[in-house]
């Protein structure tokens, strides 16, 4: 029987190799790319991602601004791409729902910065522990260069243990990918 010595170096290397391909994967999808939006940092244990929207000739609308729907593409799918991370592939996310306030045009480029709390992935778990399903919501702001909020999601993600007669198609094409 043979043991690896453990590498720091090499462990890094692969969870930064991962990160970057994860963010590029995310940022070279069309809908997400069309849109302006960009993914500019993500923390390596996924409860942190900064994105950012750039006013730009893909989201620009009628009066100069960026498109509202544009905003909301940018702020679309993190969360739910946040959780599987986090939650592994033991665990089914969807986004269920979504509202919008829209506060301030979009001019210039507007950041955005999703959190999940530490003891979020708990409760959840526990939540399952005694239910089918539990529906979240989560709340992030687009701000512009002034740090005024241009815009306001609240985002309601659906979460249920993995049936284990029902593979997960998407985890394992991105753990095939990266």
């Amino acid at each position: 029987m043979t043991f690896e010595k453990p590498n720091p170096i090499l462990d890094t290397l692969k969870r930064n190799v991962h990160l970057a391909g994860i963010r590029m994967m995310m940022n070279t999808y069309i809908p997400y790319w069309a849109s302006g939006a960009r993914v500019v940092r993500i923390q390596p244990d996924f409860y942190e991602l900064d994105i950012e929207v750039r006013l730009g000739f893909r989201n620009r609308n009628v009066v100069g601004t960026i498109f509202g729907g544009s905003l909301y593409s940018a702020v679309d799918p993190v969360y739910m791409l946040m959780f599987m991370q986090i939650l592994g592939n033991e665990y089914v996310v969807w986004d269920k729902g979504a509202t919008i306030q829209f506060l301030k045009p979009g001019r210039g480029t507007c950041r955005g910065h999703f959190v999940v709390e530490k003891g979020e992935p708990e409760r959840i778990r526990a939540l399952l522990d005694e239910q089918r399903s539990v529906d979240r919501t989560y709340t992030v702001k687009l701000v512009n260069e002034q740090g005024e909020v241009c815009a306001r999601f609240d985002k309601t993600l659906y979460f249920s243990k993995q049936r284990k007669d029902k593979p997960r198609k998407v985890q394992k094409l991105i753990q095939r990918l990266f």
